[in-house]
């Protein structure tokens, strides 16, 4: 192995004599670097952009939410409520009641989603942050957040009393629609703040006191659709999501962040898989380069070939030499790709060389899986080219 490691070494970095040998060894080599750093290029902004689409959910979503296992909502009992507030790990929660609706404003309708928060919402989420216009309602009053896409499709603005902003619930069990004062509840509204988190939420959610979602809905008291959970930082989710299933006397599902976005987390991951197939193809049409240089080479060096295998190399020990000088150029190549790729990397996030918006740089974020993920990719088609062209060194190629 150390004498077809160091004939290998010896040919990789020496010029051969003829000149078109040297160009398709750089060709090669060059094309390795590339594909290696274009794919660490681009799965680092991915991952970006992973964290960025995700990022606004963080405002929105709750670490861990408590869903009813049957139906739409379900009864929180004083001991359920006393077990929650014990559990260890738990910072806060809020009860919630979320309905679809339908919002009238200057004979504009628009169907829309209602989600009435009790006083410790804004402990467990951070929407109050997100809003451009206004502010959060008050405990109690009539009053609602809406997001920018719903204040835009149906034109109304904050503390806008020239109007109604009139909210309606279709009545449980009323049957056949046939009035809207028979058939709903229904509620006259001011709008006084307006959120701005993404297009999506922007144009589905409006936010008001629980008190008002739950005369929209006929609840009881101490009923709800959904609790939300903020945890403690660095603590065990598993462990609060177990404490809750045990605690809880009624059956409920308990979702985290990733599986409250699951549809997101799927789209992003699936992008994700197929960049990563369609540059490793790249990456295996720039190895057909790797297995022509060398089999150039092969040929270049047959006479040489010829002399080793008269002084007692094996057939199997040329083939290694062969084999490892297109595994050390692969390999050597996915280092010196993965090292270009992250300092354009860290150039992007520190100098914001491209940008998707004038105010917004594309985001890129470096990842010790994607290192990783590239040098693998890189080693083992390598080493499956140079397997290829190594492959072509007979007995009948070294006696000619």
């Amino acid at each position: 192995m150390n004498f077809s490691l160091y004939i290998a070494k010896r040919y990789l970095f020496t010029k051969s004599s003829n000149n078109a040998i040297n160009i398709m060894t750089i060709i090669a080599a060059s094309g390795v670097v590339v594909a290696a750093a274009a794919l660490f290029i681009v799965l680092s902004g991915f991952a970006g952009l992973k964290d960025f689409s995700l990022e606004f959910s963080s405002f929105v979503d709750p670490d861990l939410k408590i869903l009813p296992a049957q139906g739409k909502s379900f009864l929180l009992t004083e001991k359920d409520s006393t077990a929650l507030s014990k559990i260890e790990g738990v910072a806060s929660y809020s009860r919630i009641i979320e309905e679809r609706i339908i919002m009238e404003f200057d004979n504009k309708n628009l169907l829309a989603s209602l989600k009435g928060v009790d006083e410790h919402y804004l402990e467990v989420t951070s929407i109050d942050s997100m809003l451009i216009q206004g502010q959060w309602f008050e405990k109690g009053s009539g009053q609602l957040v809406s997001g920018w896409g719903i204040a835009h499709k149906l034109s109304f603005g904050v503390l806008d009393y020239g109007k109604a902003l009139n909210i309606y619930v279709p009545k449980p069990g009323v049957g056949q629609i046939t009035s809207i004062k028979g058939a709903f509840n229904s509620l006259n509204m001011v709008n006084i703040g307006v959120f701005d988190v993404n297009e999506d939420l922007n144009g589905t959610y409006v936010y008001t006191d629980i008190v008002n979602a739950r005369y929209l809905m006929d609840y009881a008291n101490n009923q709800v659709t959904s609790i939300e959970i903020k945890l403690q930082p660095n603590v065990d989710e598993k462990t609060v999501r177990k404490a809750i299933l045990e605690g809880f006397n009624t059956a409920v599902i308990v979702k985290n962040r990733a599986q409250l976005n699951d549809s997101l987390y799927k789209m992003l991951n699936t992008e994700n898989l197929v960049v990563y197939l369609i540059f490793t193809l790249v990456i295996i049409i720039a190895l057909f380069n790797v297995i022509g240089a060398l089999i150039m080479m092969i040929l270049d060096k047959k006479g040489s070939l010829n002399t080793l295998y008269n002084i007692g190399a094996t057939t199997k020990d040329i083939r290694r030499v062969f084999f490892l000088q297109g595994s050390l150029m692969t390999v050597l190549g996915g280092f010196a790709g993965v090292l270009i790729g992250f300092i354009l990397v860290v150039l992007q996030q520190q100098f914001a060389l491209v940008m998707i918006t004038p105010s917004l740089p594309y985001p890129v974020k470096v990842q010790v899986v994607n290192i990783l993920l590239v040098l693998v990719t890189i080693a083992v088609l390598g080493l499956i080219a140079s397997k290829i062209a190594s492959g072509r060194i007979n007995e009948k190629l070294m006696q000619n």
